[in-house]
């Protein structure tokens, strides 16, 4: 067929006008992401620091409590650095195997990427500017193991050469110095000289003797006299920067458990590592033995010093954020997120101010406008699968892996009562009638339980087992007359919460994984495994239409606003959208999320959302103007 005439594309295959989708804007984000190396950077004007959270790097003002975002990865940041004046800012992503991941240097003040960086493969491990700001280093991740050198004002590379034969870690610039760098990993440390007018990065191996040790973390003296290796042995190598030779190793007597992963020199000339067992440690600087230490909770994966050498910022795994006095070491919890993966999120009744979430490992409650944890709850070695706040306010009712439904008091956190073997395998849906009178509770095998609370005693009214797979949703209706349960097998089931019996069955291919009620509860919005959104009938049963929810992944999550006008989505894919529901176009979308969303909620007060995802993270984005009021307005219920 010639090509002078290209085929025309239907009309009705053509994406309407209408379909172009917006941006929705982060408000405000609760999250750290602990596990990237020295990821929590303190700028140099001792105001702001920097740290990753998913796919974008948040600058935090420590003084006025704002956040801003630099959004332009499409995947996990795994490597951050901050230049020495502060005016670059660098961050490097990782992607999937086989593709080029890329790198970022934004400018500072103007919060604006200056240039795209593209030539490692998969990940970036390590990010160092050069002492001027003219060059910049970059490291790839194990598949791509090659440090390339950068020019900063053009975005070009200069040069680049494998790193080792074996894996590195970690690469930095001499103190002082443009054209020498150190890099250390797998059993190696190895000095560069960088030779600008040929183009040419020269390695000479460091010689460490009968020492064979993965080296960490990489710590250069100021005056660039001597180089320290934290080892993954737990201890630290003082080599001589001028002909690579090792000096010695300490702490003399006992080594540090899981590893050193992180070093900096306070202006004493102390060296402060962390270790990946938690332990904040100060070194003399001539003997390497061990002055003060003290333990934080999680591995200690970054220390910022402030401007004045006085206090650090340290960042550990478990995503907390404490500030540290260096001389002794005292450390006081400055912020606190989930590490692991997030399985629900509710609001109170008619209340926006706080809302609660649960994860692989307790219950959290947080003030939605300080973004300040307010409550944890934690029973050990369970995971918590769904939560609920009681109508009244009274009570927080949660299902758990151990198969117990446990209601807590909102304030302490104190146990109210546990229903015992609520579900076999897990409790993993539940929701509160209006009265506070019942609990509807779906579990792991399918079955659906109602339960009376009363003060004293908590007693089964009936179980409807018909579900052949989890329950992952359950809604019930205003009046506390039906339930209605989502399950994996296929089926969303109504039921008489009187009579205790079926009212219909809607069927679909699909692993249902959320559903909710239009506030006039004549339609049940659907969505699972199979990427579609379906509107059925809830009178009859019968479905109404059904849309493409996402090209990629499954949808998990849906929450839909106060007049039903607007809903939200949430899935695989790591894109909230915001959908118009009567035209079931997606009108605005906002990426965020390195990881799937697996629960969305948005707040009563209609003026924002909030997202969870995968990787611990919280996101809470702004509601447009134009989609808040056509939510607040409830005449076309009435």
């Amino acid at each position: 067929r010639s090509l002078a005439f290209p085929p025309k594309v239907p009309a009705c295959r053509r994406p309407p006008p209408s379909m172009a989708t917006e941006d929705l804007d982060i408000q405000a984000v609760i999250g750290f992401r602990g596990v990237v190396p020295n990821g929590l950077r303190l700028h140099p004007d001792g105001e702001h620091l920097v740290f990753p959270l998913g796919s974008c790097v948040v600058i935090r003002n420590i003084l006025q409590r704002t956040q801003t975002f630099l959004q332009g990865h499409d995947n996990q940041i795994s490597a951050i650095t901050l230049s020495a004046s502060g005016k670059y800012l660098a961050s490097g992503q990782k992607t999937f195997m086989g593709f080029p991941a890329d790198m970022i240097i934004w400018d500072f003040e103007s919060r604006k990427a200056t240039h795209r960086l593209r030539l490692h493969k998969v990940a970036v491990q390590c990010i160092a500017f050069s002492p001027s700001e003219q060059f910049m280093a970059s490291l790839g991740g194990q598949d791509d193991n090659s440090i390339v050198i950068w020019e900063v004002e053009s975005g070009t590379p200069i040069c680049g050469t494998p790193a080792a034969t074996e894996v590195a870690k970690s690469v930095t610039f001499f103190s002082k110095s443009d054209f020498h760098l150190a890099s250390g990993g797998q059993y190696h440390v190895r000095l560069w000289n960088f030779d600008l007018p040929n183009k040419k990065l020269r390695p000479t191996g460091c010689n460490i003797g009968k020492l064979r040790r993965t080296t960490l973390s990489l710590l250069v003296h100021p005056e660039d006299t001597v180089l320290y290796c934290g080892t993954q042995s737990g201890d630290l190598l003082e080599v001589g920067l001028e002909r690579g030779l090792f000096k010695k190793s300490g702490p003399p007597k006992e080594f540090f458990k899981r590893g050193i992963t992180c070093s900096v020199m306070i202006p004493n000339g102390d060296i402060i590592i962390g270790t990946g067992d938690g332990t904040l440690a100060k070194l003399s600087s001539g003997t390497l033995r061990v002055r003060t230490q003290n333990q934080v909770l999680g591995e200690v994966t970054s220390i910022s010093l402030t401007p004045d050498g006085s206090h650090f910022f340290c960042g550990t795994s478990k995503s907390n954020i404490y500030w540290v006095d260096c001389d002794s070491l005292m450390a006081e919890l400055r912020t606190t997120c989930h590490s692991e993966r997030i399985n629900a999120i509710t609001f109170p009744f008619g209340y926006s101010e706080v809302f609660a979430t649960c994860s692989m490992t307790d219950i959290r409650v947080w003030n939605a406008k300080t973004r300040q944890e307010l409550l944890r709850i934690q029973v050990p070695n369970l995971e918590c699968h769904c939560v609920a706040f009681m109508r009244d306010g009274k009570s927080i009712v949660s299902g758990w892996s151990d198969g117990k439904i446990r209601g807590f008091l909102p304030q302490s956190g104190r146990l109210m009562y546990a229903i015992h073997d609520a579900h076999q395998n897990g409790a993993t849906a539940l929701a509160c009638t209006s009265d506070c009178g019942r609990v509807v509770s779906g579990g792991m095998n399918g079955e659906v339980r109602v339960w009376k609370i009363l003060r004293q005693t908590q007693t089964m009214e009936a179980s409807l087992k018909e579900h052949r797979g989890r329950v992952w949703c359950l809604k019930i209706r205003e009046n506390d007359q039906q339930a209605v349960s989502a399950s994996s097998d296929g089926s969303v089931i109504v039921w008489d919460l009187n009579t205790f019996t079926r009212v219909s069955c809607l069927f679909d291919s699909t692993m249902f994984k959320a559903l909710v009620y239009h506030p006039d509860e004549s339609q049940i919005l659907t969505t699972g495994s199979d990427r579609k959104l379906t509107w059925w009938d809830a009178f009859d049963g019968q479905p109404i239409r059904a849309l493409e929810g996402s090209e990629t992944g499954e949808l998990t999550c849906l929450a839909i606003t106060r007049s039903g006008s607007h809903f939200l989505t949430g899935g695989e894919d790591k894109l909230a959208r915001l959908w118009d529901y009567d035209e079931g176009v997606c009108k605005h979308a906002g990426l965020g999320h390195s990881g799937g969303i697996t629960a969305c909620a948005i707040a009563p007060d209609q003026s924002f959302a909030v997202t969870c995802g995968q990787e611990g993270a919280i996101f809470m984005w702004k509601i447009p103007e134009k989609v808040q009021e056509a939510a607040l307005d409830e005449s076309g219920l009435h």
